[in-house]
């Protein structure tokens, strides 16, 4: 993509293969402008596989990147901001993806409540519209490097999702805000993810949640070598609600505790 301003939603429904993936790439001056905030995709893969999105940037859109069903498909290097909900969301069964040094900002200017930075899978509210009614297996995706200051959390992970990892992010929760639930930079309602080497400042709550939304999910987590800075925040470093997840001892928390209880894993 050459520099410049590419108005539109666009769509990608041809797959590229593991050895040849199809490649669109552009330095952060090409912009795709949805338009407006209030409806559409900026960049949907709809059952593309083996994608590379690299470099360029993705404003004024409803949702900034969706990922319906790609598998093998990697976003990196990519700016997305001025969005109306979420930026970059995988699910309806989108596995083995990679999704990382990107900068995301200013999303949420729709709804802020649902303005998350990167979105894992689905809830299970909306299983009957998105992936007929099953759990939306959106397994082994790896969010990592990524630099994000979003309206809901940074990084939201979906019951339903297996296996991912959270590695060396940086989350601003600066403009955290638009529900009560938007309280902390990462949730995680998945199981068996490793959340490693992340760094946030600023919460109004907690830095890092578990919730089990439904029985047996959000287990089997485990929080490694992240450094949170609650920086106001009223909560603890990583609220393990229910039980059942790993808290290494070098996580580092700066202005609270580790946990409710104080002590690590």
């Amino acid at each position: 993509m050459n520099p410049g301003t590419y108005a539109g939603k666009f769509v990608a429904k041809k797959s590229g293969t593991r050895s040849k993936p199809i490649f669109l790439c552009g330095d952060a001056q090409a912009i795709i402008d949805g338009g407006g905030v209030k409806k559409g995709y900026g960049f949907h893969l709809n059952g593309a596989n083996y994608w590379r999105l690299v470099g360029f940037t993705v404003r004024n859109c409803q949702k900034g990147v969706i990922g319906d069903t790609t598998n093998g498909s990697i976003i990196q290097g990519l700016t997305v901001h001025d969005v109306g909900d979420e930026a970059i969301h995988l699910r309806k069964f989108s596995t083995g993806n990679i999704v990382q040094y990107n900068k995301i900002y200013n999303t949420g200017l729709r709804r802020e409540k649902f303005g998350e930075g990167i979105y894992l899978g689905t809830a299970e509210s909306n299983w009957g519209s998105i992936t007929g009614g099953k759990p939306d297996k959106s397994d082994n995706n790896v969010v990592r490097g990524n630099v994000i200051r979003a309206t809901a959390e940074a990084i939201d992970i979906k019951e339903g999702t297996t296996g991912g990892k959270i590695l060396n992010n940086v989350f601003d929760g600066s403009k955290i805000g638009g529900s009560k639930h938007n309280d902390s930079w990462v949730d995680v309602k998945g199981n068996n993810y490793l959340l490693e080497g992340n760094k946030g400042t600023k919460t109004p709550v907690d830095g890092f949640q578990t919730h089990e939304i439904l029985d047996g999910w959000g287990k089997g987590n485990v929080f490694r070598n992240n450094t949170i800075t609650l920086a106001g925040g009223s909560g603890v470093g990583i609220n393990d609600v229910r039980g059942g997840n790993t808290i290494d001892c070098d996580n580092k928390v700066t202005d609270g505790k580790l946990t409710k209880k104080g002590a690590c894993s």
